[in-house]
């Protein structure tokens, strides 16, 4: 794909604090613009933010309602009342509810839990779900990661005598649920300083309120971050503020002591070998989390990560592997199907948006077509499929446009929606389609930026391959955990050669491996190339060529760096690449 490189010079004042903040604390003035660009300007700031502390976390009682939830859940346990604890089929819900689940579990026995079935009954809080706490007695439910819309299931559960507790993360409506307490840091009167939590991380908060309130050691909800990691960097939430605390010490537990289901999943995903990172649970654990409830049931993920038995564990993560295997297989013919149609649309090129409806495709799997769509057409995508009486779908949108938005101004429409900035989920009937596409259409094209529907890269900064130190790589990596707000550093170098051995690798020939010089320094720096094997003719003519790179460990040499670079340019426009 050939990217639009964003590159915006530091201005002299940038630069000038950046030199003054690297006399303070020094590190490499190009890493102290970036961390300035991240709000983080003076030296205790620096300090905190490379050195994430416990005793940072915020205090769960600031959260509205916090009180009433712990209050509710005392006097369940007292009163032995059923508890149920209910969340969604995806990364987040799952780990919420096994989070919850495990730490009331050590205690207290009258404890169940719930994952609607994707197909059955859908997203959130179902009536289905309702009715199967009231058959089993159950007298509170605690939903997690979701519930924030679910009005009337909560209003029927309350007539049959069953109380909730809502720990949610995604926008409210005006209206709420009337629930007996409402945790969600979005709301228009919180009190919460920090409004990005994970639905799991929300699910963090109540138990350590809990903890607190009933006299248990906080050491003793510390082995629940690495859930509260996983469902952080599966849910793209922003890991700064107190999800950056949180993430830190989750990724230690991940890596240390991960819980049994966890550690079943790192040996199946045949990742025990290596120091676990964000894109290890975005590519590897995150997935195969996803996968249960996208092919069958979410509740297989929470037996999983309940479960305490090691052998058990790894029967249990098999089969979801399997079932990762057969959502690929799923997710590859549907999106090729639906890249078809999209590339044989009349007059496509000329739409801001893509909205596709097939009521044949697989629900658990339009969310990633959505998302492929979204990378390769770059547009706005919500993808269709039918359930029952209604085309259910998932909605994926490009860098700095607000799908979420352009969904709500269609809400006349739909008969549910929910979601975030860049993912939302919608539900509406069959026959409001078309004006639904229509719509979403006229909306997104009156709303997007040009620059936001073209493919583009963000350039953090212009390096020398001098710069590139083992001091510069070392302090680069206190910048971890990445993820948005605090994203991996892009850089550029200008004007690289090949040394001499680069060559084409891959079963297809399609990435290049490389040894490259620049034209400052003289110093030979090896990178990888995926799926831009076109350009290797032109290199090996030794003409110059900039990069756009980030910087990894190389697995097979400990201590030396890789460049993994994502886009390329010719310097000769004569000679094609």
């Amino acid at each position: 794909m050939n990217f639009r490189w964003n590159c915006v010079p530091p201005t002299p004042e940038l630069t000038e604090a950046a030199a003054e903040l690297s006399k303070a604390v020094g590190i490499s003035p190009i890493l102290c613009r970036l961390l300035i660009q991240r709000g983080i300007t003076t030296k205790t700031e620096v300090q905190k933010f490379f050195n994430p502390q416990l005793n940072e976390l915020l205090d769960p009682w600031l959260m509205n309602d916090m009180g009433k939830a712990v209050a509710r859940i005392n006097s369940a346990i007292e009163h032995g009342e059923r508890i149920l604890v209910y969340g969604d089929y995806d990364v987040d819900g799952t780990t919420a509810v096994a989070l919850v689940y495990n730490f009331l579990k050590r205690d207290y026995d009258n404890l169940d839990y719930y994952i609607p079935d994707r197909y059955n009954e859908g997203y959130g809080v179902s009536v289905q779900g309702v009715d199967y706490a009231f058959e089993t007695g159950v007298k509170l439910v605690i939903v997690l990661d979701c519930g924030i819309k679910a009005i009337p299931e909560i209003r029927y559960a309350k007539e049959k005598g069953i109380d909730f507790i809502v720990c949610d993360h995604h926008v409210p409506d005006d209206e709420l649920p009337p629930a007996v307490a409402i945790l969600n840091a979005k709301l228009d009167d919180s009190n919460y300083p920090f409004k990005h939590l994970s639905g799991c991380g929300v699910g963090f908060k109540l138990m350590q309120a809990y903890a607190l309130d009933n006299g248990i050691p906080f050491a003793e909800l510390l082995p629940s971050l690495d859930l509260v990691a996983v469902s952080t960097a599966s849910d793209i939430v922003p890991i700064m503020g107190e999800n950056r605390v949180l993430t830190h010490y989750g990724l230690e537990q991940l890596n240390s002591s991960p819980c049994t289901g966890l550690r079943a999943i790192i040996q199946v995903c045949k990742l025990g070998d290596k120091n676990l990172s964000i894109n290890d649970i975005v590519f590897k654990i995150g997935p195969r989390l996803n996968a249960a409830g996208r092919m069958s049931s979410g509740k297989k993920a929470v037996d999983l990560l309940t479960e305490r038995d090691y052998s058990r564990a790894l029967e249990l993560a098999a089969r979801i592997d399997q079932e990762n295997d057969d959502r690929k297989k799923d997710d590859k013919e549907m999106t090729e199907e639906a890249g078809e149609i999209v590339t044989n649309l009349e007059h496509g090129e000329d739409r801001h948006s893509i909205v596709l409806y097939n009521e044949n495709w697989k629900r658990g799997v339009i969310g990633i077509v959505a998302s492929r769509l979204t990378e390769v057409f770059y547009k706005p995508a919500v993808v269709l499929t039918r359930t029952g009486e209604l085309a259910t779908g998932s909605a994926r949108s490009v860098s700095g446009f607000d799908v979420y938005k352009a969904i709500e101004s269609c809400k006349d429409l739909l008969e549910n929606f929910g979601g975030h900035t860049y993912a939302a989920g919608l539900s509406l009937k069959v026959e409001n389609v078309e004006e639904f596409k229509r719509r979403f259409e006229e909306y997104v094209a009156g709303h997007i930026e040009p620059d936001q529907i073209e493919a583009s890269i963000d350039i953090d900064a212009d390096l020398d391959f001098k710069d590139i130190t083992p001091k510069f790589f070392k302090d680069m990596k206190k910048f971890q955990p990445f993820g948005p707000e605090n994203t991996k550093p892009v850089f550029r170098t200008r004007n690289v050669y090949d040394y001499g051995t680069s060559k084409v690798v891959g079963r297809g020939h399609e990435h290049i491996k490389l040894e490259l010089i620049d034209s400052k320094s003289g110093h030979p720096m090896n990178g990888i190339a995926f799926g831009q094997s076109e350009y290797a003719t032109y290199i090996k003519t030794k003409r110059s060529f900039d990069i756009v790179y980030t910087i990894e460990e190389n697995n097979f040499k400990h201590g030396e760096v890789l460049l993994q670079i994502e886009s390329i340019k010719p310097n000769s426009p004569d000679l094609k690449a």
